[in-house]
């Protein structure tokens, strides 16, 4: 509780995500990957997104050749449709898309081909595999930076074989690539391991992007107990954090 010179009770300040503006990671059109399932769920998410203070949302389907074979066009033909189903719902919310790539074989062939969708001003979300890192990491990162997009890898945190090194985290930033932390992390909703590391980063100051990774209404719920954090309190009032440029 604040209190003034005069021993006056002070309201404490409104801590929400309208102080990040913009979430970058996101699954909300319907049917296209294992976030909403349907234009209902998209609808209901993005409310709840909006009430948690968000005026941006940047989302970011699973891109993967063996499950989640989504292109630019399926992408662009699902915001649209939620876009028209906000408009009708009279929502004020801006909603963009990009995608979330999976590190494998086809990656590559995108980016030579500049088949990628990103973020703002060439930010490309990707994701590695959860059981092993990828040897070829580096040199896939060097063709991101040379076609002129910019690497975010996406939740470092969850790759539960980086735990105890952190000087790998800081080798894959100097590489050129940013990190974007997923805020349930920091509430163990990904376990102890992810937890732990998601603070490691934070106080190690190696996190660029902050991102909700919303799949569905339990992730949205756990959003709000995540605004009680100290860690996503310090995160949204006074860290370094990129996502302003994507607004």
């Amino acid at each position: 509780m604040l209190f003034d010179l005069f021993g006056r009770r002070k309201e404490e300040p409104k801590i929400d995500f309208s102080l990040l503006g913009v979430d970058m990671h996101s699954h909300l059109i319907p049917g296209i990957d294992d976030g909403a399932q349907s234009m209902e769920d998209s609808i209901e998410l993005i409310k709840k997104l909006a009430d948690l203070g968000f005026k941006k949302l940047v989302t970011t389907p699973h891109v993967m050749a063996d499950f989640y074979r989504n292109t630019p066009e399926i992408i662009h033909q699902g915001l649209e449709l939620v876009r028209a189903e906000l408009k009708k719902n009279e929502i004020a919310v801006e909603i963009e898309a990009a995608a979330e790539y999976y590190f494998d074989e086809g990656l590559e062939d995108k980016i030579e081909k500049g088949t990628v969708l990103s973020l703002g001003s060439g930010f490309l979300l990707f994701e590695v595999s959860f059981l092993s890192f990828p040897r070829s990491f580096y040199e896939v990162v060097e063709k991101i930076l040379t076609k002129g997009y910019k690497p975010v890898l996406a939740h470092p945190e969850r790759y539960g074989y980086f735990a105890g090194s952190i000087d790998q985290f800081e080798r894959i930033k100097k590489s050129g690539c940013y990190l974007q932390l997923n805020a349930l992390s920091l509430i163990g909703y990904y376990g102890k391991s992810a937890q732990k590391i998601a603070q490691e980063l934070v106080d190690r100051k190696l996190i660029d992007f902050l991102g909700t990774d919303i799949h569905h209404m339990k992730h949205a719920g756990m959003l709000s107990k995540a605004l009680k954090n100290p860690y996503i309190k310090h995160l949204l009032t006074n860290y370094p954090l990129q996502n302003h440029v994507l607004l």
